[in-house]
């Protein structure tokens, strides 16, 4: 099972000059001999993909449950996890280049059965079962470019402006190109517009219906099923799929991690790790 989730080179090169030095060494320089740091972050990612428990990392191979947890509580507090996507993509913008003519901004709404935080609300397609709405910007080609969190039952639009403002990678000039946002149906009214005009993007807003009928006639290039198909790749982490965090941070840093990882997946072109995200 372990050499299923073992992490690729490039990726481990990117996270090793990121993770902070132990805040607290033995005063004297002894005690037990620390966990290697890529052993440990193979293990997160394997909690990310299968959505486990801490403890099940016990009677994988994968090294100690309550090692591996503590660890991540570290690199929370230290904001590994978002840092770690902000210099994915930029390797990304790098290599590639960040298609920002055409983005997209969509949400999607999870469970959160366990959590009690201000970031979760009654989910209304759930029978009013607590949940949380995720709404997230891609690029064309669908890179993860933004992300925030908000409660189930808040719309599309409200999390709008917090979504556009919490970019991870330096957005050319406005001068430089036309910047296109792809928006459907629950984005449209006047705040929504203005909030994103004034920020300099060109709005298009279209339902689904008329996305697909562009796509069947030709008429047009369909471009916002691409932030659905981003969305699909980080539901395939079953730890973000349904949120058993208490913590707000703890969430968001499995959803870091999680972009994270499709950052350096597109720009590799192949999976990041033997088992395919």
């Amino acid at each position: 099972m372990s050499s299923s989730f073992q992490l690729s080179e490039r990726f481990w090169s990117l996270a090793r000059r990121l993770i902070p030095k132990p805040t607290k060494p033995h005063p004297f320089g002894g005690g037990r001999r620390r966990v290697p740091n890529r052993a440990v972050l193979a293990a997160i990612i394997f909690v990310l993909r299968t959505g486990c428990q801490w403890k099940a990392l016990d009677a994988t191979g994968l090294g100690s449950g309550s090692t591996a947890h503590r660890r991540f509580q570290e690199w929370v507090q230290a904001g590994l996890f978002f840092r770690l996507w902000r210099v994915a993509a930029q390797r990304y913008d790098e290599v590639h280049g960040i298609d920002w003519r055409w983005l997209a901004v969509d949400g999607c709404l999870t469970k959160a059965p366990l959590s009690r935080s201000e970031v979760v609300g009654r989910n209304p397609p759930d029978r009013g079962k607590q949940g949380l709405k995720r709404s997230l910007l891609i690029d064309g080609k669908g890179l993860p470019l933004a992300l925030a969190v908000g409660p189930a039952n808040r719309n599309d639009h409200r999390l709008l402006a917090e979504t556009l403002d919490s970019l991870v990678a330096r957005r050319p000039a406005r001068t430089a190109m036309v910047h296109h946002l792809c928006l459907d149906l629950g984005y449209d009214d006047a705040g929504s517009r203005h909030e994103a005009t004034r920020r300099g993007y060109r709005v298009h807003i279209r339902g689904w219906r008329e996305e697909v009928g562009q796509r069947k006639g030709k008429r047009e290039r369909a471009r916002r099923w691409v932030v659905e198909r981003t969305h699909a790749w980080l539901n395939r982490c079953r730890r973000v799929l349904v949120r058993w965090e208490r913590k707000v941070a703890n969430h968001a840093a499995f959803l870091h991690l999680a972009c994270a990882l499709i950052c350096q997946r597109v720009t590799e072109g192949n999976a990041i790790m033997s088992g395919r995200p």
